[in-house]
């Protein structure tokens, strides 16, 4: 990037997922490594004259894995942070009446979206870990650190505090990794990654081709926090909304925590000097991956952009809802054993009508977290700022409007994340100097008005919200396999 904020360059690297078993996702940690080198490569391939000055990293915050200290080799697939595997483990730890608990200290839900019931989940799956984590010759850690330690030559052990504090193990008050919570997840704070500022170099680079030795890594942060950054959300009441696979939405609060009883998540916001700063989240568990489903499931074999000119084919979804929730509903449900369903399907719908719906539904549940986030932080949000791919869509971002009734601000480039991690790595580096600087080069590609005719938009989320209340009265057995082997 350079310093007027415009991108010179950039690689991209698809990884493989794995499906083990239904709502088990796994990563390659070392398909992770590679992908990074090889989007390295073609980034420094593209810009040949241009010398890099630092590095940023943004992940997805819940994945986590354990590695060899010696070798940086992975000791398993890597967990996402959408596998559900440890369902089972969090049903197990509110039995014993310690969600409350660990709401309190991390802001977060006791949920398998999290890092700490993985890593349980992990040690008691291998029984070799435990008496590994005893003697300290393994490591643990989020992307973030998993790639920092790669990049160092596996000599930095780092995250910072918006990784951390997604791990079910990190006081967001005292800005701590919790010995008590750590001891529950099967963890000891000796194979924790030492947490410092979203801004500030935490290592250089040595043993990684293509980069040079010696370059600062000067920035490691939550995607969606980085996200917020790259909007230029530096102040209370800013909000932004991440169009991606999923969907998540943050707004920030200041230096103040707003706890949620309404199925928002506190979280830590990235500042670069330091500070402390807090934000209320929405996760949304499938948005994207709801119209990538129907391009691959339905035989489609569209890309995201013919998947919404399909949509864009049919005026409306003739009647049809579709609740994504292939992993349970996030935020600010919380129903981890909900099942994606679609109503009101006719002889006349078409593939066409359930993309449609599909595409619909990201705005749908996008609206459900904003009204509790509106309400919970006392806070009217006076723009919704929007990035993601999907956020490229006119149609999704004109509907987005009419339903919160205030502008929604699409940048120029909606790639923020990789833009924030970028400004905070340039912060700590002095090639920018504040966040006055940085929010200068934030410039609007387009902002969407309310439109008059809004009803139709509210109509049509009303029976929304009426399919999603009726599917969560809906219980449902699973699915048996014996019954046909």
């Amino acid at each position: 990037m350079a310093h007027d904020g415009s991108v010179l360059a950039h690689g991209y690297r698809e990884i493989r997922q794995f499906y083990p078993q239904p709502g088990w996702v796994e990563h390659d940690a070392e398909d992770i490594w590679q992908a990074v080198r090889g989007a390295l490569s073609d980034v420094l391939s593209a810009a040949p004259d241009c010398t890099p000055v630092a590095i940023g990293i943004a992940n997805q915050r819940e994945t986590c894995l354990f590695w060899d200290r010696r070798t940086g080799r992975p000791l398993h697939h890597a967990i996402v942070w959408q596998c559900r595997r440890s369902s089972a483990i969090c049903d197990e730890l509110r039995a014993q009446g310690l969600a409350p608990e660990i709401t309190r200290k991390t802001g977060l839900r006791l949920d398998a979206y999290f890092s700490g019931t993985k890593a349980l989940w992990l040690t008691r799956d291998d029984p070799t870990l435990a008496p590994r984590i005893r003697s300290n010759d393994i490591a643990f850690g989020t992307i973030d650190t998993w790639l920092a330690y790669r990049l160092s030559g596996n000599a930095a052990h780092v995250t910072d505090t918006t990784n951390a504090c997604r791990t079910l193990a990190f006081d967001i008050h005292r800005l701590d990794w919790d010995d008590g919570l750590l001891e529950l997840f099967g963890l000891k704070r000796h194979v924790m990654a030492e947490v410092g500022r979203s801004s500030a170099v935490c290592g250089t680079t040595r043993d990684a081709s293509p980069l040079p030795d010696g370059l600062p890594i000067a920035a490691l942060v939550g995607d969606q926090q980085a996200a917020l950054f790259g909007q230029a959300c530096f102040s209370a009441g800013l909000t932004k909304a991440t169009y991606g696979t999923g969907c998540f939405i943050l707004m920030h609060t200041g230096a103040r925590p707003v706890a949620s009883s309404h199925g928002l998540l506190t979280t830590l916001a990235a500042t670069p000097d330091g500070s402390t700063a807090y934000a209320l989240e929405g996760s949304i568990f499938a948005a994207g991956a709801a119209v990538q489903w129907c391009s691959e499931n339905l035989g489609l074999a569209l890309d995201s952009k013919g998947a919404a000119g399909l949509a864009a084919g049919v005026p409306d979804s003739n009647g049809v809802v579709f609740i994504p929730a292939f992993t349970g509903l996030g935020s600010p449900h919380w129903a981890p054993d909900a099942r994606a369903a679609i109503f009101g399907m006719t002889r006349g719908t078409t593939a066409a009508h359930l993309t449609r719906a599909a595409l619909e539904s990201m705005a749908f549940q996008a609206q459900d977290v904003l009204d509790v986030m509106s309400s919970e932080s006392g806070s009217p949000i006076p723009e919704l700022r929007v990035d993601g791919g999907a956020a490229a869509n006119d149609m999704l971002m004109q509907l987005q409007a009419d339903l919160t009734g205030v502008p929604v601000s699409r940048p120029r480039s909606v790639e923020t994340t990789a833009l924030g991690a970028a400004f905070l790595a340039g912060l700590a580096t002095g090639f920018w100097q504040d966040e006055t600087e940085i929010a200068s080069l934030r410039h609007e590609e387009r902002r969407f008005q309310p439109s008059a005719n809004a009803g139709a938009a509210h109509r049509n989320y009303a029976r929304w919200q009426a399919s999603v209340q009726g599917l969560l009265n809906t219980h449902i057995e699973p699915f048996d396999r014996s019954a046909y082997s």
